[in-house]
């Protein structure tokens, strides 16, 4: 990838408040380029990646108004981890090369890569550096029970399933601690901003 400016990769396990970073960042005239929407864009209707999958799994996979059944599809990738590997083995260089061409735009003096799987995807080999928003589990199962209106055992579930706190912090270069205020994990945001704007200059 022939890289402009300074990529960081901002990541953070489900309610830890991704999106409220990232959308501070993006007030502050960042580039923002979220791999949960890239992931959605490449599978839209009439596209290259929509196409195969409904060669490959048939048309119950397609909807009356011809997007993607998710819910079909994702009963049945959980029935056969098979499915779900040549799921993955289509959808995921497609959403690479997307983020890739995204980032390759950006005019900001540092962009952000969003992604919840930074780390699993792979997708951190694109970045520089990399901004863990980090929150103590009980925290992330209070906020997503309520933001979501699930079971605390559903939000343990999805906790699980996703790479441990531990590991994620380990593999960060930088972390945000977000168990308190909006204001205070703008203010930590901030403080960031300003070193990666700074990094990004020296990096020229």
């Amino acid at each position: 990838m022939s890289k402009k400016t300074l990529i960081v990769g901002l990541t953070g396990g489900i309610g830890s408040g991704k999106t409220a970073a990232s959308d501070y960042f993006k007030t502050l005239g960042i580039c923002i380029v979220d791999a949960d929407i890239v992931a959605r864009d490449v599978v839209e209707t009439g596209s290259e990646t929509l196409l195969n999958i409904e060669q490959h799994f048939g048309p119950s996979v397609i909807l009356d108004d011809g997007s993607l059944n998710r819910a079909w599809l994702r009963q049945k990738i959980f029935e056969n981890p098979e499915e779900r590997h040549w799921l993955e083995s289509v959808t995921h260089p497609a959403i690479r090369a997307r983020i890739v061409s995204l980032l390759e735009q950006a005019s900001s003096p540092y962009s952000i890569l969003v992604s919840p799987l930074l780390f699993e995807s792979g997708q951190d080999e694109l970045t520089d550096r990399t901004l863990l928003i980090d929150v103590p589990e009980s925290v992330q199962l209070e906020r997503t029970a309520k933001r979501d209106n699930n079971s605390t055992e559903q939000v343990d579930a999805i906790i699980k399933a996703q790479m441990p706190r531990r590991e994620r912090q380990q593999r960060a270069d930088d972390i945000i601690l977000n168990d308190t205020t909006l204001e205070q994990l703008q203010q930590k945001c901030l403080e960031y901003h300003q070193y990666y704007l700074k990094s990004a200059n020296d990096q020229e």
